[in-house]
């Protein structure tokens, strides 16, 4: 078996911890790339996305601290929509820093709690 990259280690260590902390909450997942960033509300028990955001459908913003920040107040009111409003953060194999770290406060403004 091929080694795991570092990234990879993080991402099943915080997914690990995860199911152990999580007692049937949904789970916030982000994912960040160079140029969008992504957020989705998954039922894990269910095996469904319960709400989604992500700068795809923004005016060029890019994925910067201030689009990670909308996407988090996105996420926060579609999953109060969808009548979620306690899950757990999963940040997957990224730090918890700059664009993480703004879309997480912002979703916690919006109402999400984590």
């Amino acid at each position: 078996m091929a080694k795991l990259s570092l990234f990879e280690r993080r991402r099943r260590r915080v997914r690990t911890a995860l199911k152990s902390r999580a007692g049937g909450k949904p789970r916030l997942s982000i994912h960040r790339t160079g140029k969008h960033i992504y957020a989705q509300v998954i039922d894990d028990a269910a095996g469904k996305t319960v709400a989604s955001a992500s700068t795809l459908g923004a005016d060029g913003s890019g994925a910067n601290v201030d689009a990670a920040k909308q996407v988090g107040s996105e996420i926060a009111a579609a999953a109060k929509k969808a009548g979620v409003t306690t899950v757990v953060f999963d940040r997957g194999g990224f730090l918890f820093h700059g664009r993480v770290k703004a879309l997480a406060d912002a979703a916690r403004e919006g109402g999400l709690e984590f």
